[in-house]
């Protein structure tokens, strides 16, 4: 029986990819922290790779300017680790942005906060 390549049979290895991606980047982070205090204390929260991993967007709790500045001088060392860590046939280019999901979240806690506070 010839194994079929469907669509759905990637979604789980991309989120293993996601997964791995994020967990290097954490800890190659880490090292960068031990030298360069621009980097203060970054959250990845998440990886989203495209299906033919030429691009990665890697999401972020906050990005300050002085974190902004060391992740595109350190871009290419970021994905140097990727690609040293991992077994992908191609390393994708990183992107860094700061995830909406904690914006939002954060914007909710502050209406909530507001409200309550005008009720007491």
């Amino acid at each position: 029986m010839a194994h079929s390549s469907g669509k759905h049979h990637s979604y789980p290895r991309l989120a293993r990819v996601n997964q791995i991606l994020r967990e290097v980047i954490s800890d190659e982070l880490m090292r960068i922290s031990d030298v360069d205090d621009r980097i203060g204390l970054l959250t990845v929260t998440g990886v989203e790779t495209t299906p033919d991993l030429r691009q990665a967007v890697v999401y972020f709790d906050s990005i300050g300017q002085g974190a902004r500045e060391v992740l595109d001088e350190r871009r290419a060392q970021l994905q140097s680790a990727v690609n040293v860590q991992t077994r992908l046939k191609r390393t994708p280019r990183l992107t860094f942005i700061a995830d909406p999901a904690v914006a939002s979240g954060e914007a909710v806690d502050e209406i909530l906060r507001r409200h309550v506070h005008d009720e007491e």
